[in-house]
């Protein structure tokens, strides 16, 4: 059994509606070793008050201008001194309490890094359905192919593998991220257990087209021009497929 600390580092601007459940979910792990930060981006509503009220749950937090998202996220990976780091946004759930022992409790060495499946909610808290891109079986670095298989909400890094947001996307740098950090890791384990919820209309889904292009250059790094063409091609053929077939029902 081990006991490896973890850093949930969460990144709110004006999230005074949505931040306590995610401090709640934190509040409510049966895990004695969790750090809690918050990076705010100097926000004009009640986000602050709420962060102070958290103190039982909030280790450390700065609020402050940031240049965006993934800047934000970077200066998280900076404040960060756990073992592994989780990225949980405002608004974003644990959705099981015994998460963290169910991965460490069995465990005599550290992975490098740990993963689930994730639950889409509404804005009030409504279960939309699990994401529709998850993997079936283990998963490496060349799975990601066919795009985000895991959330990064549903992803515990090893600090010392974790990359740094790369500011060059606005979009897509979080499947950079976790595609970089899988592929950096030699020991993965994962479940099919939710692990976590993430609240609907996320930046990629608000420039699904920018989104699109940056993704495809992510894939022609990692995997080269004509491979990232092919994959890009069937997840559109399948995008299609789907629109055409709920068309019928």
């Amino acid at each position: 059994m081990i006991n490896p600390k973890i850093s949930i580092i969460t990144v709110t601007y004006n999230a005074e509606k949505v931040l306590a459940k995610t401090l709640d979910s934190i509040r409510k792990q049966e895990y004695n070793n969790i750090e809690s930060i918050i990076v705010d981006g100097a926000s004009n509503d009640r986000t602050v008050d709420i962060i102070k009220e958290y103190s039982d749950v909030v280790t450390k937090w700065i609020s402050e201008p940031d240049k965006g998202l993934y800047d934000a996220m970077n200066k998280g990976l900076d404040m960060a001194t756990g073992d592994y780091v989780w990225f949980l946004n405002a608004g974003d759930t644990i959705t099981k309490k015994d998460i963290l022992s169910y991965f460490f409790n069995q465990e005599f060495v550290m992975r490098d890094i740990y993963y689930g499946d994730t639950i889409i909610v509404d804005e009030n808290g409504n279960k939309i359905g699990g994401r529709r891109l998850k993997p079936k079986n283990e998963i490496s670095w060349k799975s990601f192919k066919w795009g985000m298989l895991v959330c990064h909400q549903s992803v515990l890094v090893k600090r010392t593998i974790a990359p740094r947001y790369n500011l060059d996307y606005k979009i897509a740098a979080d499947y950079e991220w976790v595609l970089e950090s899988f592929k950096r890791a030699r020991y993965i384990k994962g479940t099919h257990h939710f692990i976590s919820s993430f609240l609907r209309g996320g930046l990629s889904q608000k420039n699904i087209i920018r989104a699109n292009i940056e993704r495809f250059k992510i894939m022609k790094q990692y995997y080269g021009f004509f491979i990232a063409l092919w994959y890009n091609f069937l997840m559109i053929f399948r995008f299609l497929y789907t629109v055409i077939k709920l068309r019928r029902i």
